[in-house]
């Protein structure tokens, strides 16, 4: 008779202290899980259905502009508070709790065409069509009090944008040059300028503080270093850039939403080719904004939607629209990097979901289990053709789809045209050019 013993080594199932995960044994061998990975995959198609049943990201729409709004900003210290200034020189503090306006001001004569908030949240800037600077206070007036700018600068030129620094009492205006101005004078510390047209955006590094990008209706992106007071490097375009945006986690790294329907994501230490080519609007980008993660950013366009990129991806993850909505001006993106604003001709800011299917407000733990185990299983099975078609339909309006599909026959005429040239030639005559650099005209040192 053969007796065998059973030897259990406390190692493998005790844990050391409390803090520990529970050990739990697993046996990977497939013999004895022959359905594992069927079951798997229709827990996945499961999920990645009902995540599409459950995808809506519209959440409100603030109305109360009586003009298209034509810019935003965030309130450095509070998550509830955004500020919006309209093309009737009109400027409205929000509260996104109880999503409504809770202050009103009347700043500029024409369009509010740039605001920021001061770093610490006590303050905040607007630039108008008047060639104004104007500082408020971000508190109301007290009872009696009137309504009225703490500072007022006025310029030579109008201003068409400011943004200020992240650490100190400095802030930078563009129109016809880039000015650097401390808060306490009237004068520009320095103005700096390479070229002769005027300037549109101006965006300053939030972890390089010193360092400044600025865009050019000549097709020129510029950037300078606060420190040396002279213009850095400068990259041209086929086309003209709105806007650009830094990317809030890597410092070199910043996205430019152009005027030739896509964003270049460059790193501004190699502007010889942008890192990613971002394709999918089917018009002019008019704003850009990055989430706190750095992972991904939104743009406006005027094609009427709202895009989400990944920052490595060429194509968008998910695109917002509304039968109302018209051209999108302004876009700016949460920092708790759940819901994104988007301002628009029609006089609306609208607030969607960040992640269109999420719920919001407090999870049971059993349910965020779920939530969890079912994301990895979209993960694991995220490249099989029926899951990954249900995951990137999206219903587009028809102007859109019919424009993408216009498209879609131009850049095969394209690439037919130069395959035939190419065949007809001498070898070697048309060299082979890359979609990223097929952008960029020169780099300038």
């Amino acid at each position: 008779m053969r007796v065998k013993m059973l030897s259990r080594n406390p190692d493998d199932y005790v844990r050391e202290t409390k803090l520990d995960l529970q050990r739990v044994p697993r046996n990977y061998d497939p013999v004895l899980h022959p359905f594992e990975v069927p079951r798997e995959y229709t827990r996945a198609l499961n999920a990645t259905k009902l995540e599409r049943v459950f995808a809506k990201p519209f959440l409100s729409s603030l109305d109360g502009h009586r003009d298209g709004v034509n810019c935003m900003a965030k309130h450095p210290k509070s998550l509830s508070t955004v500020l919006s200034g309209a093309c009737d020189g009109e400027v409205k503090i929000w509260n996104l709790t109880k999503r409504q306006c809770i202050r009103t001001i009347q700043a500029h004569e024409g369009f509010v065409r740039g605001m920021c908030a001061r770093f610490c949240g006590t303050s905040f800037f607007t630039v108008g069509d008047d060639k104004t600077v104007k500082q408020w206070k971000m508190e109301s007036p007290e009872y009696g009090e009137e309504e009225e700018p703490i500072h007022t600068i006025l310029g030579k030129t109008v201003y068409t944008g400011i943004d200020h620094h992240w650490k100190e009492a400095v802030f930078a205006t563009c129109g016809h040059q880039v000015d650097i101005w401390d808060e306490q004078r009237t004068s520009p510390m320095c103005s700096l300028t390479w070229g002769f047209d005027s300037i549109s955006s101006v965006k300053f590094n939030p972890i390089e503080t010193y360092l400044l990008g600025s865009c050019a209706s000549d097709r020129n992106i510029v950037l300078y270093d606060m420190r040396k007071s002279t213009p850095l490097k400068k990259v041209i375009l086929n086309m003209r850039t709105n806007t650009l945006c830094w990317n809030p986690m890597e410092a070199f790294i910043f996205t430019a939403a152009n005027e030739d329907y896509n964003l270049y994501t460059f790193d501004m230490r190699f502007l010889e080719s942008p890192v990613t080519v971002h394709m999918d609007h089917v018009s002019a980008v008019l704003d850009v904004d990055y989430s706190p993660t750095g992972k991904e950013f939104v743009s406006a366009s005027f094609d009427k939607s709202v895009r989400i990129f990944p920052v490595d991806k060429g194509r968008s993850r998910e695109v917002y629209h509304t039968k109302r909505m018209q051209h999108v001006i302004t876009v700016k993106w949460t920092s708790d990097n759940k819901y994104i604003l988007c301002g628009s001709d029609e006089m609306n800011i609208r607030l969607w979901k960040a992640n269109a299917s999420e719920k919001l407000g407090v999870l049971a733990p059993r349910e965020k289990a779920a939530m969890n185990y079912n994301q990895k299983l979209k993960e694991k099975f995220q490249y099989h053709p029926k899951i990954r078609r249900i995951a990137q339909h999206r219903h587009l309006p028809k102007s859109i789809f019919s424009q993408i599909k216009e498209q879609r026959i131009m850049r095969e005429a394209r690439r037919r045209k130069e395959l035939n040239r190419r065949k007809h030639s001498k070898p070697g005559s048309i060299p082979f050019v890359s979609e990223r650099k097929k952008h960029i005209v020169a780099v300038v040192k």
